[in-house]
Formats: C-alpha cells, structure tokens, sequence
C-alpha cells in the first residue's frame, strides 16, 4: 500500500455513524463517509460495482460499518446492476431480495430529468423513504450531450450541485455522486471542477500499470493519500 501524507489523520473513535467500505488497505487511509457529506467518485471507467458496495453496506447496522438505512438511488447513467446488488448481499450475509427492496431507484435519460428529479422530487424522496443515503450515478455524463448548448449545460449543472451542497448539509444525510472522469473538452473539465468544488469529500479510482488505486483529493478532516484498491470483482478477500 502506498500512502502520501499531507494533513494529520483524524481517529475513528473521533467520528459517528459512519458508512464505511470496510476494505483492507482503503479502510486505513479512508475510515468513511458521515452525514453531512457530499462526496463525489471519479473514474476512468465504470464506477457501477463501487455504487452497489455503498447500497449494500448502508443498510448493515451501524455495529458494522452501516447505517441501518434505506437508500434512494438516481441513476443517470443506466449503471444500476441488480446482479452485483445481489451478488454483494451474499457477501455479507444478507437477503438479495430485501435487499433490493430497500433500494428506491428512479433513472434519468436527459439532462433535464437529471435536474427534475434532484431538484423537485429528491427531498420528498428522502422523507418518503427515511433514507439517509442516497446515490446518484454518472451525475454529470447527460450533462455532456452536446444537444444542450454549451452555457445552458454549465449553468443548470452548477444550480444542480450548488442545490445538492445545500440539500446534503440540511439534511443531514450522505450524498454519493459517480462520475466518468473526462478531460476531453472544454465542458467536461468545467463540470468536473464545478462538482469538486461543491463538494467536500473528493475521492478517484485510477488505473496504475499494475493495480487499481484509491485516492482520497479532498477530505475537509482525514488525511490525503492513496491505497491499494481490491480487483473490480470484489472478492470476499477483500473485506475485512
């Protein structure tokens, strides 16, 4: 595990109620997420099997890394897998199907569903289903179809995160956004950096020559650094 040190790392005995991912190596640099937080997941590639970790182990009790909680999911970029839902469950010896049930899912194919459903119906959402996690998947991906005029797609996209930023710290709930991590254009790099500012946990998935990494950009108390991530397949190695 490689780790680079740039703030003093804060105890765990110092947080509460945290969602952790309960994985060697990563747990040691990333003890978890906490209510309040608005965090944000970059990769270079599909993040739909991280997405279905954070669904699974909200709902373990709190004993165990959870939150006891039922979780409402906006997939924006078709990503939800039942399969690997189900496949986690096993994993931690919990009912696929309950599972599953306790996930509240809507999906959105335009941008403009995308910003519907985070900004008139997510706070109903929540209370509905007394949820204190909710993901959002590929947050930014509609935003990049190029349909939508440039300057309208940066100025909803910052009205939207600016709302999430808001909504997560009034609520007291954790909020998880995914995004591919591109550097194409023009737009891609504003979206990106509109997202990160907002947001005050930033973590990535990078791909070395030799293994997956996790990094941790932007924590507002633990320490920065990375750590040896587990294989795409998570297996039962992995947790600890």
């Amino acid at each position: 595990m490689s780790q680079s040190l740039l703030v003093k790392p804060e105890t765990r005995s110092t947080t509460t109620n945290l969602l952790s991912l309960n994985m060697r190596n990563v747990d040691d640099l990333f003890p978890g997420f906490t209510p309040g937080d608005f965090a944000v997941i970059y990769s270079s590639s599909s993040l739909a099997s991280f997405a279905s970790l954070l669904c699974v182990r909200a709902q373990l009790p709190a004993q165990l890394g959870g939150l006891s909680s039922n979780v409402v999911f906006i997939d924006g970029g078709n990503t939800f897998k039942l399969h690997q839902v189900a496949r986690l469950a096993k994993l931690h010896h919990m009912d696929p199907k309950q599972v599953l049930d306790r996930i509240y899912l809507s999906r959105a194919f335009t941008a403009y569903q995308m910003t519907a459903l985070i900004m008139e119906h997510l706070q109903s959402a929540v209370e509905k289903y007394h949820a204190k996690l909710v993901v959002i998947s590929d947050l930014a991906g509609l935003f990049s179809d190029k349909d939508i005029p440039d300057e309208e797609a940066r100025r909803v996209f910052s009205q939207v995160v600016a709302y999430l930023q808001s909504f997560t710290r009034q609520n007291k709930i954790i909020l998880i956004a995914t995004c591919t991590r591109l550097h194409s254009n023009s737009r891609s790099i504003h979206l990106q950096k509109a997202t990160s500012t907002k947001a005050n946990v930033v973590l990535a998935l990078n791909q070395t020559m030799y293994d997956r990494e996790f990094a941790l950009e932007k924590h507002p108390r633990f320490m920065l650094g990375t750590a040896e991530y587990p294989s795409e397949n998570l297996p039962l190695t992995a947790f600890m």
